[in-house]
């Protein structure tokens, strides 16, 4: 779930666009072989660099298995995949945002990937972190190779928490804690925290953690009701609205994603972000990242991304290059390029990982957290796009003062009981 800055959040998750197809021109070989797929991207700098490398590689070794690279904006991954259906040409692979996946899976063109999955140990499938098996995971049926996971994490200002005489945050802060620091760092048009509140989903998942940190959930175990409007949503919704509206300690990004030039600059001095951010804190600001605070729990929120097959005449040789790509030792090599996280835990064990930690020392909270407090995941329903932008118009009323989070939960809760009921 990439996001501004190097990444974005759409109407869902965000992430980079990777999408691969069969190349013009080129046929297939027997059993599913192609001769060349295209490979679609949206990386950019580094990133760019870095996967343009590894085709290079793999292609060198896989001389009647080629990849070619061709840049595509990050943008239009789901959009452009869709036309191609119609257009009866679908891409070969596409790296697509978890967000993408439910509406992919109806399908006759999206390949379901259980059975390979299973008959395929090389791909050591419970290696992946839970959060991005259960993001490629759609009622029992698995229809992506994870690609990228991240979460959330609380980074702050050294600096500004010195000037304040407060001590730094530990694994262990609450809550009150976190508000009680927040009030005292605001001021003199400097805020404590910083919240995007553009109605999206960069407005929702923030409140997803709080919600799941407070022991409550966002929808019903069978995914048929709104759950959040429960004490657990009240606590997370009042905290909100008691930190934005009565202590006056919170920025309210718009979506122009200025709060991390303020961060830079000493006027915000926490944020609630991910391991994509950290590039771009200037060199002069010493930082730290934590846990997020917590009440029941210390509950984070991951963005997981896909890799999903389209075209069965290729599916061999986009199966074998994505198990060699997804690998623990090549993926170690892409990570400590560009600072993703890991996207297995035994990449952890390798020997490479102590040169990656030393590299990015802020991203060890972020690969603590996929085991530790990334428990739960949003729920893969075609229908949470528009329950999203409910609870998003939500939040961003209380965060606004112009909702009470009470009425505000009910109020959307009603709206989502709704959708799920398809009205």
């Amino acid at each position: 779930m990439r996001q501004p800055s190097g990444r974005r959040i759409t109407a869902l998750v965000t992430g980079v666009a990777l999408v691969a197809g069969l190349s013009s021109g080129c046929g297939s070989g027997g059993g599913g072989t192609a001769k060349k797929i295209t490979f679609w991207h949206g990386y950019t700098d580094i990133q760019a660099d870095t996967i343009t490398k590894l085709v290079g590689e793999w292609n060198g070794a896989h001389p009647d298995q080629k990849v070619e690279p061709v840049f595509s904006n990050n943008d239009n991954t789901l959009q452009k995949t869709l036309a191609s259906f119609v257009s009866g040409k679908p891409p070969s692979v596409a790296y697509q945002f978890g967000s993408s996946i439910t509406a992919l899976t109806g399908r006759h063109q999206t390949q379901d990937l259980t059975s390979l999955v299973k008959s395929s140990p090389d791909l050591n499938w419970d290696d992946f972190y839970p959060a991005a098996r259960q993001a490629a995971t759609v009622d029992g049926k698995v229809y992506g190779v994870p690609a990228l996971v991240d979460n959330l994490g609380l980074v702050y200002n050294k600096k500004l928490f010195d000037a304040a005489g407060l001590a730094y945050p530990t694994p262990d802060w609450t809550w009150d804690d976190f508000r009680n620091a927040a009030k005292k760092l605001s001021g003199d048009g400097k805020y404590g925290w910083s919240y995007v509140n553009d109605g999206t989903e960069d407005t929702v998942w923030r409140f997803l953690a709080l919600l799941w940190q407070a022991g409550g959930d966002l929808l019903d175990a069978g995914n048929k009701k709104a759950a959040f409007d429960s004490p657990a949503g009240q606590q997370a919704m009042q905290l909100l609205r008691d930190m934005a509206v009565t202590d006056k300690s919170v920025y309210l990004d718009t979506g122009d994603q200025q709060y991390l030039n303020l961060f830079n600059s000493g006027r915000v001095a926490m944020l609630w972000t991910g391991p994509w951010d950290l590039g771009q804190i200037n060199k002069d600001v010493s930082y730290g990242v934590q846990y997020l605070p917590g009440k029941a729990t210390h509950a984070t929120i991951s963005g997981p991304d896909n890799y999903m097959l389209f075209d069965k005449k290729s599916q061999k040789t986009a199966w074998a290059f994505l198990k060699w790509l997804t690998s623990a030792p090549i993926h170690l090599r892409y990570a400590t390029q560009t600072g993703d996280l890991p996207l297995r835990t035994s990449e952890e064990k390798l020997p490479g990982y102590k040169d990656y930690l030393a590299k990015y020392p802020g991203n060890k909270v972020f690969i603590d957290n996929l085991s530790k407090n990334v428990t739960k995941a949003r729920p893969n329903i075609e229908q949470y796009p528009q329950i999203s932008k409910v609870l998003g118009t939500a939040v961003q009323g209380v965060l606004l003062g112009k909702e009470q989070p009470q009425a505000a939960l009910a109020d959307a809760a009603k709206q989502v009981d709704d959708i799920l009921a398809g009205s």
